[in-house]
């Protein structure tokens, strides 16, 4: 299978269509080889536009999503970026062409060592990978000028709100009973502005779930 085509395809025939116009963006999606995030299994599908479960919690969300939500987030060259969730590197891998640093955030030692090398493999040496609890975001090199989330959340952390730099934007999905949108938090100094520009819906991200309370 050609995948360099299939990329290609993916760009024409459902980003752009679907108002994905960011030029930048654009040229990042149609650079990052999805392919290589995946096992060899899967890599027919990769950019097929659904997400992709490869187990233990870690997925591809769609590029549809990831793309509509990277718009939404305006990322300037000189930004800072922190990417939270349990995507296996790919949308840090296309953030990584859009800002200046990017930070990943993942939850396992082990994971972060095997991102990292995926990652300077394909040319993303400005992508940084930390291990840590994902609630607690990285308070240590904040503030950030965007923070993504690239598993779908209840609500959105407040204290990842507060590692915004101020003019700041967060990107989430957040859902309701079943329904998703995209918000968009921006700071203005002490105080968050927040819009919902559209319906979307990813797989949840696991450490933002609420507990399951006790039930008779």
């Amino acid at each position: 299978m050609d995948l360099a085509r299939a990329r290609q395809n993916m760009v024409w025939g459902q980003l752009r269509p679907n108002r994905i116009t960011d030029p930048r963006l654009l040229a990042a999606m149609a650079e990052v080889p999805r392919e290589r995030f995946l096992p060899a299994a899967l890599r027919a599908v990769a950019y097929a536009d659904e997400d992709l479960e490869l187990g233990d919690g870690r997925r591809l969300i769609e590029p549809l999503a990831l793309a509509k939500m990277l718009q939404a987030a305006s990322v300037r060259p000189e930004d800072t970026a922190l990417v939270i969730g349990r995507d296996v590197g790919y949308a840090a891998a296309v953030l990584a062409r859009l800002a200046t640093t990017v930070f990943l955030l993942v939850e396992r030692e082990e994971e972060a060592e095997h991102t990292d090398r995926l990652l300077n493999d394909i040319g993303a040496e400005n992508v940084v990978v930390r291990s840590g609890d994902p609630r607690r975001g990285l308070p240590e090199l904040a503030p950030f000028d965007v923070i993504l989330l690239t598993g779908a959340v209840p609500e959105v952390p407040r204290t990842l709100l507060g590692q915004l730099q101020d003019g700041g934007r967060l990107v989430a999905v957040v859902t309701d009973n079943g329904a998703g949108r995209v918000e968009v938090w921006q700071r203005v100094g002490d105080s968050f502005g927040r819009r919902a520009p559209f319906d979307a819906w990813i797989p949840p991200c696991p450490a933002f779930q609420p507990e399951a309370g006790f039930r008779f």
